[in-house]
């Protein structure tokens, strides 16, 4: 949700710390601030806005350019109270000597205000932050404890989620850190430190990292550190571990948006995802090698998920069931808790998520631990919260995605997905080795047919432009394509802010219909398919009504040609990849009609690409 990043060491925060927001604005950029330790004093500038207000605020002051060890900066998502100045972090308590930024929710934070009202203490924002760092302050000001002693008795007394760095005055070689819900990453290199959110801040700086467990708390003083127990005074062994991404992977390179850059990756990123993975007749998911005996004796599926990540668990439930016939049910991660009963020790639950981190999923997850189900996780980011608290799992491979609006995650958690129904199928005889043998050729090959969709990119963006200024979409698909048409819906209301909906086709009639008139734009994915036919009929049905049809399909014909008010035909793959290739020119449609009314694709309004709150 929000981004934190800070540094200790000798040289000037300033240029670390806002280069660092600027990494992780994704994750939010309702305001931004950063704070560091002046002459023993906290210097605090912070924005409504996005980093650039900071860093424009910031140039203009004197002390920017002496600020030499330590210091803390935070880009907001904001829940509790409006995203203004007042607002953005950092936060500061009342003595002016602890300052704080967080992220997470203080479910709490009602009751310990009126508490810390009734000791006098005054608030100046509207935020569930400002209440822990007064907190943290009544600890040490008034209560007398040290500082690690005081941040520790005020975590423990709050419900919630957070992801906190914390300065003090009075130690000015001391930062402390900790978290529980929301992910917090150490970066060492000599005698400095790093905390982030997550690695793009830290990976042109150091390659050697900690991820921190829920619980957990780094004190760092002077040129050393230790991880800590928020429960009590324990040091924690922890491992040092390197992680291996380039930073042009954290550049938009050629391009103008990290979206359109990550929409054209996905002809690698599918192959990374396959590749050491789909053998010549053989597929081979290590991560979930210990526990396949478990997973292929299953009675159930469960998965869960959120937003684009569900789109994927909803295919995911077909290729599954089509393949393998295991019933396979799909839930909202925010959901779940509410209706476990049918969790036993023989369900495997599967949850997906992009980051790893998302809140509610790993709120899931964990629900269905305590039920005693297996859990398998798909994630594509390694360290993840998810990926350290299910059982076993699968990594996507696709590499740091920046774009708010997802992509190649989606497409990399469908290949996992459609390996993994091959896989189970085989593994219980439900599929031909001739056919899985031809499932695993087919996916292999892709990757030169997604070049081909990209190379239509001037014929999708003409397309898209033509529709920039229609109020509402409806998108439309039969069977493993009906998903497909809630994301194509999903994707075009994130960046672009037009009203869209997908719907199983026929369902159309019920209720939608009503909508469609001579300005309302429908696209079909229509598959040369058994519900070909079917499809057909429901153009029909549009058309008779004066709707504007968009039609894709793997199939030119003279019907569609007559049909349609525009016709992208895609290069010929199995039914259950054509999905993909769908997928990736809905992306594209999305891409160019929201650039064509000026939205900012990358960060588009209310959203973030990490939902670590539930």
């Amino acid at each position: 949700m929000c981004g934190i990043v800070a540094y200790k060491g000798k040289k000037n925060c300033y240029p670390i710390l806002l280069d660092g927001l600027n990494k992780l604005e994704y994750r939010g950029y309702d305001s931004a601030g950063v704070a560091c330790l002046v002459n023993n004093k906290i210097n605090i500038t912070k924005r409504a806005g996005k980093v650039k207000e900071l860093e424009a605020a910031i140039s203009n002051k004197k002390s920017s350019k002496n600020c030499n060890g330590v210091g803390i900066a935070h880009t907001r998502w904001a829940t509790h109270g409006e995203p203004n100045q007042k607002n953005a972090h950092p936060h500061i308590d009342q003595s002016k000597k602890i300052t704080l930024v967080h992220n997470g929710i203080i479910e709490n934070y009602n009751s310990i205000k009126k508490f810390l009202l009734s000791k006098d203490i005054e608030f100046k924002s509207d935020t569930d932050t400002e209440v822990l760092v007064q907190l943290i302050g009544y600890f040490y000001n008034k209560g007398k404890l040290s500082f690690e002693e005081s941040v520790r008795a005020a975590l423990q007394r709050v419900d919630g989620a957070y992801g906190i760095v914390v300065l003090n005055t009075d130690f000015p070689d001391m930062m402390i850190a900790a978290r529980k819900g929301s992910p917090l990453v150490l970066g060492l290199k000599n005698e400095e430190f790093f905390i982030a959110s997550d690695i793009s801040p830290i990976i042109k700086h150091t390659k050697k990292i900690i991820y921190l467990n829920d619980g957990e708390m780094i004190v760092i003083d002077k040129a050393q550190y230790e991880i800590k127990s928020v429960e009590k005074d324990l040091v924690l062994p922890k491992n040092i571990e390197t992680i291996d991404i380039k930073i042009d992977d954290l550049e938009k390179g050629d391009f103008d948006y990290f979206m359109h850059k990550e929409i054209y990756e996905q002809s690698d990123t599918i192959l990374n995802t396959v590749r050491g993975r789909a053998l010549k007749d053989d597929i081979l998911l290590s991560g979930l090698s210990d526990y396949w005996t478990d997973i292929k004796n299953a009675d159930k599926i469960y998965i869960t998920a959120c937003g684009t990540s569900w789109h994927a668990g909803l295919i995911g439930k077909k290729l599954i069931e089509k393949f393998a016939k295991i019933p396979v049910h799909v839930e909202y991660a925010s959901e779940f808790r509410y209706n476990p009963s049918l969790i036993t020790k023989k369900t495997i639950v599967i949850g997906i998520s992009q980051s790893g981190e998302t809140a509610d999923t790993l709120a899931a997850i964990n629900k269905a631990k305590e039920l005693g189900a297996l859990t398998v996780g798909i994630c594509n980011v390694a360290g993840s919260s998810i990926s350290r608290t299910t059982d076993c799992g699968i990594f996507t491979r696709c590499g740091h995605e920046i774009g708010v609006a997802s992509t190649k995650a989606f497409t990399g958690q469908v290949s996992v997905l459609y390996l993994f129904a091959l896989k189970l199928a085989f593994s219980n005889k439900a599929i031909s080795k001739s056919n899985f043998i031809s499932h695993i050729k087919d996916e292999y090959n892709l990757s030169k047919k997604i070049k081909t969709v990209l190379s239509m990119e001037d014929t999708i963006k003409e397309i898209a432009v033509k529709y920039k200024d229609a109020r509402s979409f409806l998108y439309l698909g039969r069977g493993l394509n009906f998903p497909v048409a809630l994301e194509g819906a999903l994707k075009l209301k994130e960046i672009s802010y037009i009203h869209a909906e997908g719907y199983p086709a026929a369902e159309m009639k019920h209720g939608p219909i009503a909508l469609i008139d001579k300005n309302m734009p429908t696209v079909f994915i229509v598959p040369k398919d058994r519900t070909y036919d079917k499809i057909i009929s429901n153009i029909e049905e549009i058309k008779s009504r004066k709707g504007k049809i968009i039609i894709i399909t793997d199939h030119r014909s003279k019907i569609l040609e007559k049909l349609s008010d525009d016709l992208i035909v895609l290069p010929k793959t199995n039914s259950y990849l054509f999905l993909i290739l769908v997928t990736i020119v809905l992306q594209l449609f999305a891409f160019f009609i929201a650039v064509a009314k000026g939205c900012d694709v990358d960060q588009p309004r209310n959203l973030a690409k990490s939902v670590t709150v539930e």
